[in-house]
């Protein structure tokens, strides 16, 4: 009877060790970081496309998400207020995004090389955040465990 009872008392604490395990690993981020360095709207739709798709999948079980798309070089069009062909979809899909989250970044050395070459200085869209440096930005992030994509 004891033999019985201890058997079970350790099939229940290993199937509850279970099932915290996999609970605690349910718990864990979802993040991405989205890299787009390319003057394309076909490659920065596709980013746009592949953060909807990940909230709308984290969304539908109830999970939040994070995507950070990280521009730089030739990608930061993208985020400029003057040359972006997709700002208005990036304004949507930010008002959009709660609970999960998508944010943009703009590499500040290539603005700074833009604004040099160009003579004059250049608005980001205003839903963009600037970092300092775009591959930077993304080595840190993945350093935080976050996962990289590349469209």
């Amino acid at each position: 009877m004891i033999a019985k009872l201890h058997s079970l008392l350790v099939t229940l604490a290993v199937a509850l060790a279970a099932a915290t395990g996999a609970a605690a690993e349910g718990n864990k981020p979802h993040r991405v970081a989205i890299h787009v360095d390319q003057n394309d709207p076909a490659v920065m739709n596709l980013a746009l496309n592949n953060a909807r798709h990940i909230i709308e999948h984290y969304r539908e079980k109830h999970e939040d998400a994070e995507v950070e798309i990280v521009t730089y070089g030739p990608g930061l069009h993208m985020l400029r207020d003057d040359t972006s062909p997709v700002k208005d979809r990036i304004k949507q899909m930010v008002d959009a995004s709660l609970p999960s989250k998508i944010t943009f970044a703009a590499c500040n050395n290539t603005k700074q090389g833009m604004e040099k070459r160009e003579g004059k200085a250049i608005t980001i869209v205003p839903q963009a955040t600037i970092v300092p440096s775009g591959v930077v930005r993304l080595m840190e992030l993945q350093e935080q465990g976050w996962s990289y994509l590349r469209p």
